[in-house]
């Protein structure tokens, strides 16, 4: 019996020296377990700042990158207005286009008929106004002016280098003179109580004002021929009708040219025909002038 509690005490002391033994070396491992989880998670936490800083340095760069970009298109969008300017400089000052024309004019006047054209004074025929004056020639001359406003130089877009004016004219015709059969033998065939002596004289002279278009070809050449396809024109009566009318109207057709000899200083010639579209004044109108101009481009 003794044996047996001695086996056992032997046996508690040999566990007992055991577990003393074995203690210690658990905790070790498990001490070093517990250094290296937290090496192990502060590599990883150096490693996310390490990636943090590359990450923060990368955008820098591109940042850095961006800005040297948009300096160099700046400073080559710099260089190009800097050159433009010195080129602009450099260069000529240019001359705006003189398209609008000022003129004035002159030449021949040729009448269809006469003004005393068909009077028969022995019946007292007095037609086309011959009562106040009987003068026989149909041929004068003719001197005024114009003004030409430059509308478009493509015609409305629809020819290029064809220019489009509107033309302003007023110009005196003069074509003699005529006795004024009112106060003389038709005023005593008419038994009218006039006391002027015979042969009194009157100046059949006319005033015609007109607006008409003007299309001229050839654009920007020093030679410009150019038409009137219609245009609008009032004639002034010096000497009344028998009607006792001073106004007629009537239309006209032209044709002609420009030549500019130098530096907006032009000269021209035209051809035109005047067509009356009253005839009630029975004074004649109809005809045509050619003559020449010089004009001053503005």
């Amino acid at each position: 019996m003794t044996f047996n509690k001695n086996k056992l005490a032997l046996a508690i002391a040999a566990t007992a020296l055991s577990a003393a033994v074995i203690a210690p070396q658990a905790q070790a491992a498990n001490r070093s377990e517990d250094a290296s989880a937290r090496k192990t998670e502060a590599l990883e936490m150096k490693l996310e700042q390490m990636q943090a800083t590359m990450a923060a340095m990368q955008a820098e760069l591109s940042r850095v990158k961006k800005e040297s970009a948009d300096a160099t298109t700046a400073s080559a969008k710099v260089q190009e207005l800097d050159h433009w300017m010195a080129s602009v400089k450099s260069a000529p000052e240019g001359v705006a286009s003189k398209d609008n024309l000022i003129m004035v004019r002159g030449g021949f006047s040729n009448l269809d008929h006469a003004r005393g054209y068909g009077a028969d004074l022995s019946s007292l025929e007095l037609t086309n106004g011959s009562l106040l004056s009987n003068n026989n020639s149909n041929q004068g001359f003719y001197f005024g002016g114009a003004f030409d406003y430059n509308v478009n130089n493509d015609l409305f877009g629809l020819m290029d280098h064809t220019s489009f004016a509107v033309e302003l004219g007023i110009e005196y015709d003069q074509y003699g003179k005529g006795t004024n059969q009112f106060t003389g033998n038709s005023a005593t065939l008419l038994g009218l109580p006039v006391t002027t002596a015979n042969g009194t004289k009157s100046l059949d002279a006319r005033l015609r004002l007109s607006v008409a278009p003007k299309i001229k070809f050839m654009h920007d050449s020093k030679l410009r021929p150019w038409i009137i396809p219609v245009g609008a024109e009032i004639n002034v009566l010096g000497v009344p009708s028998n009607a006792v009318s001073v106004l007629n109207s009537g239309m006209q057709f032209g044709a002609g040219a420009d030549y500019e000899l130098f530096r907006g200083i032009v000269v021209g010639a035209d051809t035109r025909y005047h067509y009356s579209t009253s005839k009630l004044d029975g004074v004649p109108t109809d005809g045509f002038t050619t003559g020449g101009y010089v004009g001053f481009k503005f």
